[in-house]
């Protein structure tokens, strides 16, 4: 599971230092694509395994299927951190997400989040009554 929030900074060469408490579990082998509002997804390599068995099971006869899919393997790029702990982010995913110096990095249950930070303070503030106001509906009998 993945937790928190930290912030890491982009190097000159597009390496962004994976928080250290999430390295070990990620050193095998991780998958990076195109998260939703415009963030990166994280994934270890047995999360992806999974996500796409589950799409492989999908109907393809659904566009909103075929879109998604489509979308979110193009831009998938499987990568090995280095020795540092280090990621490469390819430059297209960098495009896509913002990202140039100063980044967050969320933990969001089975995956990491990586947004450009101003993108992240931007979405939070939106995004913060909006929590208060429905963990009714999403978390039943939970909270």
């Amino acid at each position: 599971m993945f937790l928190g929030t930290h912030s890491p900074r982009l190097d000159d060469k597009g390496r962004l230092f994976l928080p250290a408490k999430y390295r070990e579990e990620l050193s095998g082998g991780l998958v990076i694509t195109k998260g939703q509002e415009r963030c990166l997804y994280v994934f270890p390599m047995a999360e992806f395994q999974r996500i796409t068995e589950a799409l492989r099971a999908a109907p393809v006869t659904e566009k909103t299927v075929r879109s998604y899919s489509r979308v979110f393997f193009a831009s998938a790029s499987d990568e090995v951190p280095d020795k540092q702990g280090r990621v490469t982010i390819p430059p297209p995913l960098r495009k896509y997400a913002g990202l140039t110096r100063d980044c967050t990095v969320i933990g969001a249950n089975t995956r990491l989040e990586i947004w450009d930070t101003q993108a992240w303070e931007t979405y939070l503030e939106q995004e913060e009554q909006t929590f208060s106001d429905v963990s009714e509906e999403v978390l039943p009998g939970i909270l």
